[in-house]
């Protein structure tokens, strides 16, 4: 039975962010998308419908040719677009096409995930979505290719895809590992894939929960086309789950892994910049926003989550380095590991500031004035993805730029350039982060 899309008109149920999607330059749409889906770890198959969310520049000739097809998260029990939440500055600012697609049983019908609480499309609005049906998570690979499909078809956007990047984050990081590894050879889908934020897991290939998961899954050493993974410290050391450390391997010609020092797997951003970061947000508004807070969803922590704005901008460096790697054949830069100590069990390397040694260079990490982490204490079901952070005393931050501001913005300014040289952070990001550093140094 071949794959059917239909329009299903009315407002998306995805939480995009709290501006309007049009100060990008933007529209959204939702289709429907019905058809029978196989499981690659056995004969089987199922029919499912499902949805998919299309975000499209509103002027077609701003459209950069590249669509990007983002596994939606379902570890907090609802389909939530991690990565279009970080990185859509980048996404709008260069024009791709960009779909969501609810390939994960949870999101479409509820189940397990990290709160406890039911908020699956048909929990939400069980009226629009009451003819979703998901057969199980051993059929999402299918599903995700066939609609892959439909967008290279042009069934879905309507436009001409030059390249397609296949994205996702966290456990849908963990199933796009499954996917690289086990699917794509066969399916020839996707031109490029994002893996964000993956731990040193995969995903089952016949279905079950990727969090449970307890043997690392280094990356295929006979990738097909380029993946570029992006690694927080919460990932990569052991916690709640087998960190990356254990899944580790060294670039090739079609692997990329940034580490970046400082991060964690969610941060400020995650539940405060990205909601109203539309690029027209005064500076002071952002700087607010990225302030140090110890309140995450509805919890009064004992210390402040993790509020480094790296993690953002070096993610729209890989969205923008992945795409030119697949559009030119020029490799996205490489980095260093971040460096851990030697034994079973290893830690984090600091230094003299507690920042983590090696990684991803940032003006953040080289020259900082706080320390942040991606552990955590737990004190609450999700306190162990949103790290910790700590700005320094006015003490250690004079000792450190005794030439006060002026001189913290120029060997800040020194340390961006190096980053934006390297490839890591976008030149367009520039004059915002440094805007953001200005008025983010301690005043006395």
């Amino acid at each position: 039975m071949s794959t059917r899309v239909s329009s299903l008109p009315g407002r998306p149920n995805l939480l995009l962010g709290a501006y309007d999607l049009a100060t990008l330059g933007y529209g959204a749409e939702e289709f429907v998308v019905s058809g029978t889906a196989g499981s690659y770890a056995t004969d089987d198959s199922a029919d499912y419908t499902t949805r998919i969310v299309l975000c499209r520049p509103t002027d077609d000739a701003a459209f950069n040719g590249t669509v990007i097809v983002e596994w939606l998260n379902v570890s907090g029990g609802i389909d939530a677009p991690a990565v279009w939440f970080m990185a859509h500055r980048e996404i709008a600012r260069a024009g791709y096409a960009y779909v969501a697609v609810s390939a994960q049983h949870v999101g479409v019908e509820g189940g397990d995930n990290l709160i406890g609480v039911d908020m699956s499309l048909k929990a939400q609005d069980l009226q629009r979505y009451s003819r979703l049906v998901h057969p199980g998570d051993q059929y999402s690979f299918d599903i995700y290719s066939q609609i892959g499909g439909l967008i290279r078809d042009g069934a879905v956007t309507g436009l001409k895809a030059e390249s397609i990047l296949a994205v996702g984050e966290s456990q849908s990081a963990m199933f796009l590992t499954t996917y690289v590894n086990e699917v794509d050879r066969d399916a020839h889908i996707f031109d490029g894939f994002l893996v964000h934020s993956r731990f040193g897991p995969a995903a089952p290939l016949a279905g079950g929960s990727a969090l449970e998961e307890s043997r690392p899954a280094p990356f295929s050493d006979d990738l097909r086309v380029p993946v570029l993974s992006v690694i927080t410290e919460t990932d990569l050391v052991d916690g709640h789950l087998l960190g990356y450390h254990h899944a580790r391997r060294p670039d090739d010609e079609r692997l990329r892994v940034w580490e970046i020092p400082g991060t964690a797997h969610a941060d400020n951003y995650t539940i405060r910049v990205g909601f109203i970061d539309n690029g027209a947000v005064p500076v002071a508004d952002l700087v607010a926003a990225y302030a140090p807070t110890n309140e995450l969803m509805g919890t009064s922590l004992s210390y402040c989550i993790n509020f480094a704005p790296q993690h953002h901008y070096v993610l729209q460096a890989a969205v923008a380095s992945l795409n030119h790697w697949v559009r030119t054949g020029e490799p996205a830069p490489s980095a260093n590991p971040i460096s851990l100590t030697e034994g079973d069990n290893p830690v984090l390397m600091l230094d003299e500031h507690e920042v983590a040694r090696g990684g991803v260079r940032t003006p953040w990490a080289d020259v900082p004035i706080a320390r942040t982490s991606g552990l955590a204490p737990d004190e609450s079901p999700m306190s162990f993805l949103f790290g910790s952070g700590e700005m320094f005393d006015d003490d250690q931050v004079r000792r450190l730029y005794p030439g006060g501001v002026s001189e913290y913005l120029e060997r800040f300014t020194e340390a961006l350039d190096r980053a934006i040289e390297a490839g890591f952070i976008v030149a367009a990001d520039r004059a915002e982060i440094l805007d953001i550093a200005a008025a983010s140094f301690p005043r006395a």
